[in-house]
């Protein structure tokens, strides 16, 4: 799938922002990446209200092999084929992929930056710090007996 191609294919959606990824592209709209184009097809975001459309259609979620296993990634799943044929159809399915997308976004809340609050409590809880140590000593000069004390000429 070229660029052209996926342009073309998200007509009846509406504009998109089509990016290299991998082995394909990345495939957003709102700033939000909903689809990848892959030399192994065209998958969409899909969640826990979306996946039962994706299986009624036979279809699978993306893998991909590592040396070791076989990698299952349950977040994208296929694009039936038929709908490569139905734009308009086409355009529901991705609607539906960028609303997974938006909630998929929503569960990961980014973290709280430092606000006065959270500073306050870690003065808190902040262990003291301790009493300086005092300064060792100096070392004498090692009297090894492997060592011969060099002489002195007087």
């Amino acid at each position: 799938m070229d660029r052209e191609f996926l342009i073309d294919l998200f007509a009846d959606f509406g504009p998109v922002t089509i990016r290299k990824m991998f082995s394909g592209y990345g495939i957003s709209a709102d700033g939000i990446n909903f689809a990848l184009a892959l030399r192994a097809g065209l998958f969409f975001r899909a969640d826990e209200q979306t996946i039962p459309g994706y299986e009624a259609e036979g279809s699978k979620p993306f893998q991909y092999q590592t040396r070791a296993k076989t990698v299952t990634v349950n977040s994208y799943w296929q694009l039936p084929a038929r709908l490569f044929d139905d734009s308009e159809e086409l355009a529901q399915w991705a609607r539906a992929a960028l609303a997974a997308a938006g909630r998929a976004k929503v569960k990961k809340r980014p973290k709280a930056k430092n606000t006065a609050k959270s500073t306050a409590k870690k003065a808190v809880n902040k262990p003291t710090k301790k009493a300086a140590k005092p300064a060792k000593a100096p070392k004498k000069a090692s009297t090894s007996p492997l060592r011969k004390p060099a002489k002195r000429s007087a």
